[in-house]
């Protein structure tokens, strides 16, 4: 069954970039840490690729979703990802608002949460649908929309910049840990959002 997992770096006080994130710096004053575990790369995605065992799986995995969620300012700060995060795959952005400018490449702009889960579910097949970014991330764990989370771990303190989990409900959501993997520098954590019932 297609999952949605939630796939980001995130530093141990829960930061997944550092203070004035922006187009110019996507990942916030100091965020680039939280990606050190990646491969330097060229641009090309699959030339991020670590050399340990344990972040060659995570990254492989990723790579082999069907289909991409992202909020509209991972998608802008990222610099569209060129219109291609991955293998030509869609890219569904969540917007409050759709610009004039279509999307380019593979994105389009979605507004309503359950529409989006549902069109990245059915155009990724039997595979997954990897989900980035904090306000969309929320937006789909207030909905019960995430199946799964995955965490990459960084061992730092940022101290400031956007936080992951900020702005959920008082209701808890509960997970079930089933995998660690250490890598250098790095904690890769997957959890499977526990549903009641």
């Amino acid at each position: 069954m297609t999952a949605v997992v939630l796939d980001m770096s995130i530093s141990v006080d829960g930061f997944v970039a550092g203070p004035d994130d922006g187009p110019e710096h996507g990942l916030g004053i100091g965020g680039e840490v939280l990606h050190a575990w990646l491969a330097d790369g060229d641009g090309d995605p699959s030339s991020y690729r670590p050399a340990d065992e344990a972040g060659a799986l995570v990254f492989d995995e990723g790579l082999a979703t069907g289909a991409v969620i992202t909020g509209r300012h991972t998608f802008e700060y990222a610099g569209r990802w060129g219109g291609d995060h991955h293998d030509g795959v869609p890219v569904f952005v969540l917007t409050r608002t759709v610009p004039d400018e279509p999307a380019p490449g593979h994105a389009r702009y979605v507004t309503d949460l359950a529409a989006c889960v549902a069109q990245a579910k059915a155009a990724a097949g039997d595979r997954n649908v990897l989900l980035h970014g904090a306000t969309a991330a929320q937006a789909l764990l207030r909905a019960g929309l995430v199946d799964e989370v995955a965490l990459h771990v960084v061992p730092v303190l940022l101290g400031a910049g956007r936080r992951l989990f900020d702005d959920l409900p008082p209701d808890h959501v509960e997970l079930d840990l089933v995998r660690v993997l250490d890598g250098p520098d790095v904690q890769h954590l997957h959890y499977r959002v526990r549903r009641e019932g």
